[in-house]
């Protein structure tokens, strides 16, 4: 039998051999799964997109349904007026509105700083040993109930919050134009404000998670560079870590707007549901969409009153577009302005 190398070939010549031998096999073959099943993951993939479209589409033409009679009765002036009276039948959404935005305005103050902060020392500054406990019960406070945010809030923050900080002010600005305005109220630690701080302490873990994922995307030679050319911390995350991932910012902190527009069971605790705005003090009692919805929609009659809860529901739907619209604009805005300075 004839052997396939000689035998007087050398070790090396017998490799070349041998590669060159294996060259000429056949490809092995792998199993295809053919144009029909990538033609049918391609239909469900649309599929499931259509049906969420579908579904976003038939919220709002229900809205639009079981809040007609309130819309063709006060128009826009629904959005203007704040007498919300059920005995009268009368109503009018400034209040709720006012006091959606108000709050989730200061949550958004409160809580972009804080998360930056921890965002920041989880990336850059701390210990290795301590980054994991400390993200793991970061994001734990994102499984903790609104609930129970909400009882927290009226039990224990709202008289803290009364004794150390609205009455001192309130003593302290007495008779002082605008800013006397501004703390005045009873002094028990219910309203807009204690509201705005509840909802920034629940959307903190939504907002420092994203931060914190998005900063840990930046490559590390890009850090590396800008740390051995002289920067410090907060240039490389000022010039090297938030240009580079300002979408993610950008997008954590519409997040945390959303779960803020639209919590309902924390802010019906401490807000204090008054349908009154008698001045625009942030410990004032007030209202929002989301509690009004919570309070009212189960014993409301069919009629009027159920459909002025349905437009409610619909601005609330229009806030939540023109906040996501706008954030789009405004990345599309950083967009061109990063191609201009290129």
């Amino acid at each position: 039998m004839s052997s396939t190398f000689p035998t007087s070939a050398s070790p090396v010549d017998r490799l070349a051999d041998g590669a060159r031998a294996s060259s000429n096999l056949p490809p092995a073959k792998r199993p295809r799964t053919g144009a029909g099943t990538d033609r049918l993951f391609g239909m469900a993939a649309k599929g499931a997109a259509l049906l969420t479209l579908a579904m976003l589409i038939g919220i709002l033409v229900s809205l639009i349904i079981g809040a007609w009679p309130a819309i063709s009765k006060y128009g826009l002036g629904f959005l203007t007026s704040s007498v919300w009276d059920p005995v009268k039948d009368e109503y009018g959404g400034l209040v709720m509105i006012y006091g959606t935005l108000a709050t989730s305005l200061i949550a958004l103050v409160i809580a972009v700083p804080v998360s930056f902060g921890i965002a920041l020392f989880l990336t850059e500054l701390s210990p290795a040993w301590l980054k994991r406990p400390l993200g793991t019960a970061i994001e734990l406070l994102a499984a903790v109930p609104s609930i129970v945010y909400g009882m927290w809030g009226l039990l224990v923050f709202g008289p803290i919050l009364s004794t150390y900080v609205q009455q001192p002010l309130q003593k302290l600005l007495h008779g002082v134009p605008i800013l006397g305005s501004l703390v005045t109220g009873p002094p028990v630690g219910i309203g807009i404000l204690s509201a705005g701080i509840i909802l920034a302490i629940m959307i903190i873990p939504f907002i420092a998670s994203v931060m914190r994922d998005v900063f840990e995307v930046t490559p590390p030679l890009l850090k590396e560079s800008a740390y051995g050319l002289g920067s410090t911390t907060w240039e490389v995350v000022s010039k090297v870590v938030l240009p580079y991932t300002k979408a993610g910012v950008v997008g954590g902190i519409m997040l945390g707007l959303g779960r803020a527009l639209g919590e309902t069971m924390a802010v019906t605790f401490v807000i204090g549901n008054t349908n009154q705005l008698n001045s625009l003090s942030v410990f004032e009692a007030a209202n929002s969409i989301t509690s009004a919805l919570a309070n009212e929609f189960a014993e409301a009659g069919a009629g009027l009153h159920q459909a002025a809860l349905m437009y409610l529901g619909l601005v609330l739907f229009f806030i939540t577009f023109v906040v996501l619209s706008l954030s789009k604009l405004l990345l599309q805005r950083m967009k061109k302005s990063e191609g201009t300075k290129s």
